[in-house]
């Protein structure tokens, strides 16, 4: 008789000795020899039993139903052919073996399965397909678990998202770090969507500009809705469900922007997206910042003869609106930022000032973050005790979930204020700084820069823009009308 010999491996057993493909292969052909069998083809391959689709053992199972002559099947164990019990594959090779046109060899189990097999040989195969089908099982368990642990710890399990990386350690150990390039460009994206200034099609162009990635419109957005770069990963516990909802998790990484700052970006997207009118073509500077004074209808810009000229588009009924070139608008929203400098001596008098006060600052800003991040400890004590609790079987699922959530809540408005207590400490002496040096060079930065900064610059210190004939109207923002207000009257001293 000719016999078919499968050796097969799985990820996880490639590297037990005992179970690899050479030992399999050449107790096969032991067996081979002492039945007399020839050899009709040897299949070894790396693939796991748990998988429904098994492309390999497939293409083994097509080459054994071409013969024509009865063959024998030889495996070293039952669990070589398959883990699952309910195995269509397995059931029709164990029918064909009790029809006498095939034979079943298993040499580890020694079990041959044919047409003459009793009934405590057909009940003892049934026992190795149980057991087989039960160590999968238990596997699935034992994985699922270690999944929820590590969860627990705050460990991501798949690769790491752009701005990280992943990387090896000493003990051998893996671990997912900052990545100090990749992580500055991600900063870089969610800060410029933020101003609102940049489309998804304006942001991809300025990344291919600046860091030489070429990402599609698709990626750039998924990656500004990803709330792991704030703390948070979503994880989908059922893999195989592709309905199942994902859960949010804290992780134990560090953050690469806040969640106001991600809050922000998700608010600018449900802005654009709401948007009916989509943009294309050269990017003018002031296109969708101006309204008609008049009427309310939108500016719109048009170029003639390599001038660009912006008018209103008089959707509501012809009023005669002017049209005005761009130069124009550009030399009348220079004078804003001319009037909000500030003189260099007054400058300095305000920055001594903010670090002198900065410094009482201090003391009430840590006793705070105290108080808070105490506050954040006891809630993740309390969150690994109800974990414990729920292996115990203490509590159901169902309470667990509950009061997860209720506690995440709880962590999340904690870390929302200590977000919000370096914001204050920030804002009132960094921030503050930083506005006090834009002043000083926002004229400057305005005739220099490119269309999109040029933008920036302008939501930020302007609102509210409008054309009445050939007057440009607006609003200025806090607390850049405060400096040009002291600059209109001259009271620095006041």
């Amino acid at each position: 008789m000719k016999a078919i010999l499968i050796a097969r491996v799985s990820t996880e057993e490639q590297k037990e000795a005992g179970n690899s493909l050479p030992a399999q292969e050449a107790r096969l052909k032991k067996h081979c020899q002492n039945k007399g069998f020839e050899v009709l083809k040897m299949c070894s391959f790396d693939e796991s039993a748990y998988k429904e689709q098994r492309n390999k053992f497939d293409s083994i199972i097509d080459f054994i139903l071409e013969q024509k002559e009865k063959v024998a099947v030889c495996c070293d164990k039952v669990d070589r052919l398959s883990r699952d019990k309910f195995d269509k594959r397995i059931g029709m090779l164990y029918k064909k073996a009790l029809n006498d046109e095939l034979e079943l060899h298993f040499i580890h189990d020694n079990q041959i399965i044919n047409s003459r097999l009793s009934a405590a040989e057909k009940f003892q195969f049934g026992i190795s397909l149980d057991l087989a089908n039960y160590y999968s099982d238990a596997i699935s368990d034992n994985v699922n678990r270690s999944f929820e642990q590590k969860i627990r710890k705050g460990e991501w399990l798949s690769k790491a998202p752009f701005g990280y990386k992943n990387v090896a350690k000493a003990d051998g150990t893996k671990d997912i770090v900052v990545d100090e390039y990749t992580s500055h460009i991600v900063q870089k994206v969610f800060e410029l969507y933020a101003t609102g200034a940049f489309s998804m099609e304006l942001l991809c162009k300025k990344v291919k500009k600046d860091y030489g990635i070429s990402w599609p419109k698709g990626s750039l957005g998924k990656l500004l809705k990803k709330p792991f770069y704030h703390g948070t990963m979503l994880i989908k516990l059922k893999k195989d469900d592709k309905d199942a909802p994902k859960k949010a998790y804290p992780h134990r990484y560090s953050t690469l922007i806040s969640k106001s700052l991600f809050d922000q970006v998700q608010q600018v997207s449900g802005v654009f997206k709401k948007k009916p009118v989509k943009y294309a073509g050269k990017p003018y500077i002031y296109r969708g910042l101006l309204r008609c004074e008049h009427c309310g209808c939108a500016i719109t810009p048009e170029k003639h003869k390599g001038f660009v000229y912006y008018h209103c588009t008089q959707y509501k009924g012809k009023h005669g609106a002017k049209w005005l070139r761009e130069e124009k608008i550009t030399e009348k929203l220079g004078h804003v930022f001319k009037s909000i400098q500030m003189p260099k001596d007054i400058l300095q008098q305000i920055v001594d000032t903010l670090n002198s006060v900065h410094k009482d600052k201090i003391e009430f800003h840590n006793k705070h973050f105290d108080q808070l991040t105490s506050e954040y400890k006891s809630l993740t004590k309390k969150m690994d005790n109800m974990y414990e609790d729920k292996l115990d079987g203490k509590i159901t699922d169902d309470q667990y979930d509950r009061f997860y959530q209720k506690f995440r809540d709880q962590k999340d408005d904690v870390s929302l204020r200590l977000e919000k207590l370096q914001d204050a400490e920030d804002n009132y002496y960094v921030t503050a700084k930083h506005v006090l040096d834009l002043s000083s060079r926002a004229y400057e930065l305005f005739l220099s820069s490119e269309v999109e900064e040029k933008r920036q610059l302008l939501k930020l210190v302007l609102s509210n823009l409008r054309v009445e004939n050939e007057k440009v109207l607006y609003d200025v923002r806090a607390p850049f009308d405060s400096i040009m207000n002291c600059h209109d009257r001259l009271t620095w001293r006041g």
